[in-house]
């Protein structure tokens, strides 16, 4: 039930699936993410979704930098998927709360999106796994 690490860009590293167990996702993000990256990962959420049927997403937000500039941003076409997404935690630094919570639709999304400090990282779980 645990799928190994998918690394999507070995060069920077910056978007990766560390686990899958059950329903749980847990991807990283860190540095610098492009379009590219975030469209990769999105694609192996998709495979894992096929795969169960359902996901609770963990995404850890570590050394984050934010999003590289001049990418297209535009495509929203993994929202196809949010009827299987049951929620999604994030964990990361305050100062990327806001902009977050904005890039990931919170509130215009069919499935509850939160945002944790690092030190939550448990409380986030358990609200994950909270029905």
């Amino acid at each position: 039930d645990h799928i190994p690490s998918t690394q999507l860009n070995p060069e920077s590293m910056s978007a990766e699936i560390l686990s899958t167990h059950g329903e749980i996702l847990t991807a990283r993000i860190s540095g610098m993410l492009s379009q590219h990256e975030m469209g990769a990962l999105q694609q192996s959420a998709a495979g894992v979704i096929q795969q169960y049927g359902h996901v609770r997403m963990l995404i850890i937000a570590k050394d984050f930098q934010g999003w590289q500039k001049g990418d297209d941003w535009d495509d929203v076409s993994f929202m196809e998927n949010d009827p299987y997404i049951r929620k999604m935690a994030i964990v990361g630094e305050k100062e990327w709360e806001e902009m977050t919570l904005l890039f990931t639709g919170q509130g215009m999304r069919k499935f509850p999106i939160e945002y944790f400090p690092p030190a939550d990282l448990d409380r986030a779980k358990t609200w994950l796994m909270a029905d």
